[in-house]
């Protein structure tokens, strides 16, 4: 090829370029050697036009580095949301199971305070002593709240999970653990990946999404294995997602901003639970949360153990007074 450009371009007749026959196309540039309109040197084909706008392909270029942004931002979010809801079942587990296994060790430490306040009260007759020992017996009977009233069966998130088993008649299985296993936790993300609503095209798309993403974070939060395995293969199974279409410009935009809204709305749910009491003894433990409530445990038993001697202690020094 020519180093110089005008040695290769046709021959124009002295009344100007001949015009192009009607159905003809200029053929696509070639990109092993065609025109560069980002300024090559390579020469211009014969029919391909050297005046020809490059805008339609800066604009391409433009709307694909927008759309591999789009795509990065939401794998991150993706990410970003199963950090957070993997947290929240840690921490509503973590509750469940502290309000289960530790719950009648603090009922018999205030049992235990109010019945040493009592028993202070009527060996001294001080009029203190005894709202003290008021005070002590109003803890371990305190007024109802509203799920109390309704035996637990509703909680800040609607109905509780061993309310909704008992109202599907499926049988009431509290979680085993703090944290689920290995093998719950990489299913878990793997599904979340695949399935996640944000990946959705439509909105018939995305409530289908929704339902599943739902089955899937009960079964992770149960910690069933076997659920989370077969959900995989139902989600394989299933219809094939949608071939996304040519998006403009201004929907990609529209898109990293609600991608932005939505992880500013995560970060505050995570901000939330971790400023929890909960999720501050969490932190306290990040790596075996379960052994966490172990060490609780022991800690509540010592308590009632010092309890019950300072008991015994005001009940003999009781006596003799009323002797």
């Amino acid at each position: 090829m020519s180093a110089n450009p005008e040695v290769d371009r046709p021959a124009e007749s002295s009344t100007g370029p001949s015009p192009a026959r009607p159905g003809e196309r200029t053929p696509p540039p070639d990109p092993a050697g065609g025109p560069d309109w980002s300024g090559g040197t390579d020469a211009a084909s014969p029919g391909d036009s050297p005046t020809a706008d490059p805008a339609p392909d800066v604009e391409a270029e433009a709307v694909e580095r927008l759309d591999r942004a789009v795509r990065t931002a939401e794998t991150a979010l993706i990410e970003y949301e199963i950090a957070v809801e993997t947290f929240r079942v840690e921490v509503d587990n973590f509750s469940r199971l502290h309000h289960q296994r530790l719950g009648p060790m603090y009922a018999r430490l205030d049992e235990l305070d109010a019945q040493i306040a009592e028993a202070v009260a009527a060996r001294t007759g001080d009029p203190e002593d005894e709202r003290r020992a008021r005070e002590a017996r109003g803890v371990v009977m305190p007024m109802p709240g509203v799920e109390e009233l309704f035996m637990g069966w509703i909680d800040s998130g609607g109905f509780s999970p061993e309310a909704e088993a008992m109202l599907s008649e499926k049988p009431v299985t509290p979680p085993s653990r703090v944290r689920p296993s290995e093998e719950a936790r990489r299913a878990y993300r793997e599904l979340v990946r695949q399935a996640h609503p944000d990946l959705a095209q439509d909105d018939a798309e995305r409530e289908r999404r929704e339902a599943f993403i739902v089955r899937v974070n009960r079964a992770y939060a149960e910690g069933d294995t076997a659920t989370l395995e077969e959900l995989a293969r139902e989600w394989a199974a299933g219809p094939a997602a949608p071939q996304p279409q040519a998006s403009r410009a201004e929907e990609l935009y529209a898109r990293l901003e609600w991608l932005a809204r939505r992880k500013e709305m995560l970060a505050e749910v995570a901000a939330e639970l971790e400023e929890s009491a909960i999720g501050a003894m969490l932190r306290m433990a990040p790596d075996d949360p379960d052994a966490l409530l172990e060490e609780i445990a022991e800690q509540l038993l010592a308590q009632v153990a010092e309890r019950e001697a300072e008991l015994e202690r005001q009940r003999a020094l009781l006596e003799p007074s009323q002797e």
